[in-house]
């Protein structure tokens, strides 16, 4: 008896070993909270001090204290909003 193959490992587009399913709950909320701090605190920066020399500083100083509270927020509050979809819409 043969023991089974082991599964191939798939890559990345960037040439990273991709990680196992059970990780998604936590890859999805970073990419989400990434993005869209980034452009909340760009709106609001530009808003704030227009393309001056303040803006570049302040942008990334407000992106990164946004993002510390975004992510773990959206791992709370993602299951939540899944819950809350699924009670509105069909499952096909």
């Amino acid at each position: 008896m043969t023991s089974p193959e082991p599964k191939p490992l798939t890559r990345s587009p960037l040439g990273f070993t991709k990680l196992p399913a059970s990780y998604a709950r936590f890859v999805l909320p970073f990419f989400l909270s990434v993005v869209m701090t980034c452009v909340i605190s760009g709106v609001s920066s530009l808003r704030g001090v227009g393309f001056s020399a303040a803006f570049l500083p302040l942008w990334l100083g407000s992106w990164s204290l946004s993002w510390v509270f975004a992510y773990p927020t959206l791992l709370v509050v993602l299951p939540l909003a899944r819950r809350a979809t699924a009670a509105f819409v069909r499952s096909e």
